[in-house]
């Protein structure tokens, strides 16, 4: 959720700080604030986005070589200029930082308020800073104890960082449940706090992850120390970060979703490449050779997920009992845990999170893990806390995605669960030879495909012109597109705020028809085979009600063309492909009626990347 940067070291703070705000502000863009200290503390902070926090901050005191900020996604409090970040203690000497939600705030205040401390906002970071302030005072312990210890008295998930006027050498840093990372430089002479690494590959190409439980300490002398919660000290393992500095930008296009979208030929192939080979005879997901073993003798595959992931999770489910005939289960990760489910030692959970982080997800395979199931990880971030706390895994190589609506993500997620799905079917004998290179060799195709799909983006401007005003949309497919269904309403919804919903087309007689009148638009995904011919009766059926249709075919397909109102043809593949190509239609469509309605593409209201809180 939201973003947190922190500096220490020779340079100027502030400008490394804004830029990394700027950098995280898909993670949260209800707020923003920073700190610096250059012998007094100096705390601006202001709701919206972080070029409001710029212009607020025009004209004072930005010096100083040891700094914070923040950019909030609200939980505590609505999002005004006293609940921004950074929060004071109640003596005015330490601030803090912080992305999570501490679950036990109200007692804690409670207490801390029978004990003299008075609070100005309504966050739960705040309290956090007074008990670090209160552990400090009684105890006179050096700052990164102080911090250590209060976070003994917390219940939630935190990643934080404290700056402290009185020790104003160092910055100290802890996690649990929520990102952070820092970045060392090539001298050891300053450090850089985030969380994620976007706001520090400008600077080192070297970085440290924290583990759940640590607190890291930076100093000005070159000091990193890590501490875990029985306090004893770890030694920093410090990665090389593949990230590069260009793919964070927008490259002449006018928002990164619209990047994204494009970047997709690329980010799909790159999440096969290596991944298989058709003259070879070879397919090989790495994460999956030391436990093919346990895949091959599972008695079925529960898949977890959040929003888009869930949605490719239900594309994995028909190509996994497709290809593999492994029973499959779908689940809202948020809501797994809560039914009590029945797991054990011969199910495979695995977890499909973009970022890594998803609260969500990470507790629904706590669960799996205490029931003795493997888990197995898909996301996009190298050393994210899903990747480390899988068993097995693969990453999606989408490389990073800033806007906030997934859209390369999705493709690339759907690009590994499909080698998984043929991995599964090869290694358990239900696709033959000549099966699996024929599956290949279309496979190949897709990025070539995505991009001839792609140019069909003006097409799709005129025909958004037409519906952008319109209050209402509904999707529907069938079989393997019916997901597709749901992530192209999503789309529409979580950018235009158009209420938008996705539907299995039989479904549409028991309830949903009773919407259709000559004002509603109705996209229908109709380019996989298997269900072509009942595709063709549900337009019939709409168009028997006046509905307005807007059909995704195949290129050349002839009986639906001549009904439907506006048609988009996509290159033809075979059925288990269609939605990496279908996808790309709706992605284009939900983005240009969301610039036409003026709405801001890429940080859309109430939203964020990376959702770490439950």
């Amino acid at each position: 959720m939201c973003g947190i940067v922190g500096y220490i070291g020779p340079r100027d703070a502030y400008p490394i700080i804004i830029k990394g705000l700027k950098r995280l502000e898909y993670r949260g863009y209800d707020s923003a604030g920073v700190a610096l200290l250059n012998g007094q503390l100096n705390v601006y902070k202001k709701a919206g986005k972080v070029s409001d926090l710029e212009d607020f901050i025009a004209n004072k005191n930005i010096d100083g070589n040891i700094g914070i900020g923040h950019t909030r996604w609200a939980t505590h409090g609505e999002p005004n200029d006293v609940n921004a970040h950074p929060h004071i203690s109640g003596d005015g000497n330490l601030v803090i930082i912080h992305n999570g939600i501490i679950e036990n705030y109200a007692v804690l205040k409670e207490e801390l308020q029978s004990r003299g401390h008075e609070f100005k906002s309504d966050t739960d970071t705040e309290v956090l800073a007074h008990l670090i302030e209160e552990v400090h005072k009684n105890n006179d312990y050096p700052i990164e104890k102080s911090v250590r210890v209060a976070l003994q008295e917390v219940v939630g998930a935190y990643a934080i960082v404290v700056m402290s006027q009185d020790e104003p050498d160092k910055l100290v840093a802890a996690r649990k449940s929520s990102p952070l990372v820092i970045g060392v430089g090539k001298d050891n002479d300053e450090y850089f706090i985030a969380s994620d690494a976007s706001p520090i590959v400008e600077y080192t190409k070297n970085v440290v992850y924290l583990n759940d439980g640590e607190v890291a300490t930076v100093c000005r002398n070159g000091e990193f120390r890590i501490k875990n919660k029985e306090a004893q000290e770890e030694t920093p393992f410090i990665q090389e970060l593949e990230l590069k500095l260009e793919q964070l930008e927008k490259g002449g296009y006018d928002h990164f979703m619209l990047k994204e979208i494009f970047e997709q030929p690329t980010s799909i192939y790159d999440t096969f490449r290596g991944r298989f080979h058709v003259e070879r005879n070879y397919l090989q997901l790495g994460g999956l050779k030391e436990h093919e073993n346990r895949f091959l003798h599972a008695n079925r595959i529960i898949i977890v997920a959040c929003g888009t992931s869930w949605h490719a999770g239900l594309v994995g489910e028909y190509l996994i009992e497709n290809f593999a005939k492994i029973p499959v289960e779908v689940e809202y990760a948020s809501e797994f845990r809560y039914r009590n489910p029945i797991i054990n030692e011969k199910d495979i959970v695995i977890a499909i999170s973009q970022s890594g982080e998803t609260a969500d997800t990470l507790a629904a395979l706590e669960l799996a893990e205490e029931k003795g199931a493997m888990t197995f990880g898909i996301c996009n971030v190298v050393g994210s806390s899903i990747a480390r706390f899988t068993k097995a895994g693969a990453y999606t190589h989408a490389g990073p995605e800033i806007g906030v609506a997934s859209t390369k993500a999705f493709t690339s997620q759907l690009t590994v669960i499909t080698l998984l799905a043929l991995h599964l079917g090869v290694l358990k004998g239900q696709l033959s030879a000549s099966e699996w290179q024929e599956i290949a060799s279309e496979l190949e195709t897709i990025p070539k495909k995505v991009e001839e799909a792609l140019k069909s983006n003006e097409k799709i401007l005129e025909i958004s012109h037409r519906f952008y005003e319109s209050p209402d949309f509904l999707y529907l497919g069938r079989g393997v597109n019916f997901p597709v269904a749901l992530e192209g309403a999503l789309k529409l919804k979580e950018i235009s705020y158009i209420h938008a919903e996705g539907y299995p087309a039989g479904e549409m007689k028991h309830g949903p028809i009773a919407l259709i009148d000559d004002e509603m638009p109705v996209v229908c995904i109709a380019t996989n085979e298997d269900a072509y011919e009942k595709m063709v009766s549900n337009i019939q059926e709409v168009k028997a009600r006046k509905g307005i249709i807007i059909a995704i075919v195949n290129e050349g397909e002839k009986e639906i063309s001549k009904t439907a109102d506006y048609v988009i043809e996509v290159p033809h593949t075979l059925d288990a492909f269609s939605p990496l190509i279908a996808t790309i239609p709706l992605q284009l469509l939900s983005y240009h009626i969301a610039v036409l309605r003026g709405t801001d593409v890429d940080q859309p209201r109430n939203l964020a990347k990376s959702v770490t809180v439950e």
